[in-house]
């Protein structure tokens, strides 16, 4: 991939890099296990698409991650469905797509991509070209499209930034955040961040703080209770996230615990900008998306550790529900938009 590198001589983190979200080797997939992440640089090897899927539920990968990973699956189908007729082919990229669509409900990532291979997989048979070579191929040319939406995002992210703020994070916003700083950088602009650790897998504290660490950021792990207390003393510039998905009508569904922070944030003048490739065209409100509820199990534990009592239960909705009044503007690669006015993303 190309532009790796900004001027100011900063890469571009560890974590954003495509090698390092999965990569495809000889009809396997390797995944970067974000569970362990960064104490211990592991890859997950999957050997099919079906051990794709339960890599995604199993958040083996997590936020930009798992679609990059299902379209590598789509191409798995293919390798297993070689040699069958046609319809063949067609009905196991259809299996393989159900499969994968069915591991995580909230964020649309994965639909999008699997339907788009679908579409390659579809046009590959029709032409009589390789099916698994083509939708490798696509799977890498999103990758650099990534690269290129993100740039777009970051540019746009970045003249939200004034010199010298202090920007709080929740959770993994994958490239949103990271090219937004990229950029920033770039324009020589001088930044702190704080990130909330983001239980029960610690997204924040293990993955942003570590990208922001890597590009050269003062970084600040914070627990999830803190955030109104330092916006409280005026410590907190900004409020950033990325969105697992956003609503025609400026909803901002994201990690749980998103929510709480933009309330205290509008109740303290702070403003909270939500990161997308765009909003859904098929999800008019917030009540057309189905929130993942994980095994309740998960709140339970932390890092493979039992942190509460065995005599408890747990509850685990996986994303909230912020509604348009408490989101200042919605940043995409095709710019800063208000909450309110987000059909006018796709006009």
């Amino acid at each position: 991939m190309n532009n790796m590198t900004c001027g100011t001589g900063v890469e571009l983190p560890f974590l954003i890099r495509p090698e390092n979200t999965a990569r495809y080797e000889d009809g396997e997939v390797l995944i970067l296990d974000r569970r362990v992440y960064p104490f211990e640089v592991k890859f997950v090897r999957c050997k099919g698409y079906r051990d794709v899927a339960e890599a995604i539920r199993d958040m083996v990968t997590q936020s930009g991650g798992p679609p990059f990973c299902a379209g590598y699956g789509m191409a798995q189908a293919a390798r297993e469905a070689r040699g069958r007729s046609s319809e063949g082919i067609l009905e196991e990229l259809e299996r393989a797509a159900k499969c994968l669509i069915d591991t995580r409900p909230t964020n649309n990532g994965i639909i999008l991509m699997t339907e788009k291979m679908l579409d390659v997989g579809r046009n590959a048979v029709r032409n009589g070209h390789d099916v698994e070579n083509a939708l490798v191929q696509a799977v890498n040319a999103e990758f650099e499209a990534r690269h290129k939406r993100g740039l777009a995002i970051g540019e746009n992210g970045a003249s939200l930034l004034r010199d010298g703020d202090s920007v709080l994070n929740h959770c993994w916003a994958e490239s949103g955040i990271v090219y937004t700083v990229y950029v920033a950088l770039q324009q020589g602009k001088r930044l702190t961040a704080y990130c909330s650790e983001t239980r029960p897998y610690l997204q924040g504290a293990r993955l942003t703080a570590d990208a922001l660490c890597d590009m050269g950021i003062e970084t600040t792990v914070i627990t999830d209770n803190m955030p109104a207390y330092l916006m409280s003393r005026g410590m907190i510039s900004k409020f950033f996230t990325g969105a697992d998905r956003v609503t025609m009508d400026g909803s901002v569904i994201n990690k749980i615990g998103t929510f709480q922070i933009a309330v205290s944030a509008h109740y303290f003048g702070v403003p909270f900008f939500a990161f997308c490739d765009g909003p859904d065209p098929k999800a008019p409100t917030a009540a057309d998306v189905v929130i993942e509820e994980r095994d309740p199990n998960e709140v339970l534990h932390c890092l493979g550790q039992r942190t509460a009592t065995p005599l408890a239960k747990g509850y685990y909705p996986a994303f909230d529900v912020t509604p348009a009044e408490f989101v200042s503007a919605i940043v995409t690669d095709r710019g800063v938009f208000s909450p309110y006015s987000m059909v006018s993303y796709w006009q």
